[in-house]
């Protein structure tokens, strides 16, 4: 880890009590608050955003990241207006997200790095090198525990950083039923299963289903009933036992019922909606999903258009 500031983050100023009492898994539907029907359900980015990752917090804002250059974009779900929170630099990347309790938001960086910022501010509380720059594709992100977890798409490993700038990284190989393909992307999304012990990992080719271990690093293949695959597979959300699997180039939410251990996922019902474009990354604010549109199969310039949208769960 190397910080990019000497100064605490605000979580280390919180003390150990609160730190055990933030300790909760992320992206299983904390927000409580409704939504309200004159809420926009579609707002934009700026021209040539390159958007992949969204997060939500307690607060109806949502952050986005840019594959362009690793800015930061927070909108306001109330209006749909938004600004740039985090300018961003040559050579960075911003891919997945997710907003910590404390205000600290990880960012997924895909060249071996994985970042943290002041969710008020835009500014870096602390870069992580997971993993070499070249061979490895840092993608998406949860919390668990006492730790974030980040997806290596090009690796058969997750990397568990500290919440906060304090401690070192884990590297948790992935064994058990793991298959790793090369040369295409496998791990993608990740979320907390419902016992709080485990994580659900998508490869998103061959597009299946992983419980994975935090102790251990055993996976085991969560079996499909009412659906062959998961293919395409990308931003995971779940809500109790209730799993949404991002589909990005089917255009597609699938939602899954899980049993009492993550082992089995049966097809409940899928969403769809004209105004996906290649969805990539979903979070929740009360009864709504909200989604960017990443819009790969579209030319990918400084002019290209981009969108978020929403859809009710």
């Amino acid at each position: 880890m190397t910080p990019n500031h000497p100064h605490p983050s605000r979580r280390a100023l919180l003390g150990g009590a609160a730190l055990a009492t933030l300790a909760v898994a992320a992206g299983t539907g904390t927000a409580t608050a409704g939504t309200r029907a004159t809420w926009p359900t579609e707002f934009p980015l700026p021209d040539g955003w390159l958007p992949e990752g969204i997060a939500i917090g307690r607060k109806p804002y949502a952050y986005m990241g840019s594959r362009a250059n690793g800015a930061i974009y927070r909108t306001d779900l109330r209006t749909g207006e938004g600004r740039v929170l985090y300018a961003g630099a040559t050579g960075q990347v911003a891919v997945g997200l997710k907003l910590d309790q404390d205000g600290l938001l990880y960012v997924a960086g895909n060249t071996g790095v994985a970042r943290v910022h002041d969710s008020r501010t835009g500014e870096i509380v602390a870069t992580h090198q997971l993993s070499e720059a070249t061979g490895h594709f840092i993608n998406d992100v949860t919390l668990l525990g006492d730790r974030a977890w980040f997806t290596d798409s090009r690796a058969a490993a997750l990397y568990g950083v500290p919440r906060g700038c304090d401690g070192s990284v884990r590297t948790l190989p992935l064994t058990g039923d793991w298959v790793q393909t090369p040369d295409v992307n496998n791990a993608n999304g990740i979320v907390g299963a419902p016992d709080g012990r485990s994580l659900i990992v998508v490869s998103s080719t061959p597009g299946k289903l992983y419980n994975v271990s935090v102790r251990t690093g055993y996976a085991t293949e969560i079996a499909l009933v009412g659906a062959d695959s998961v293919a395409a597979g990308d931003g995971l959300w779940r809500i109790g036992r209730t799993l949404y699997v991002v589909q990005n180039r089917l255009n597609l939410i699938s939602v899954f019922d899980l049993d009492a251990k993550a082992t089995t996922a049966t097809l409940r019902r899928t969403i769809t909606d004209p105004r996906f474009d290649v969805p990539t990354t979903a979070a929740q604010f009360g009864d709504r999903l909200y989604l960017v549109n990443a819009r790969f199969t579209s030319p990918q310039t400084p002019e290209t258009t981009f969108t978020a949208v929403a859809v009710s769960i």
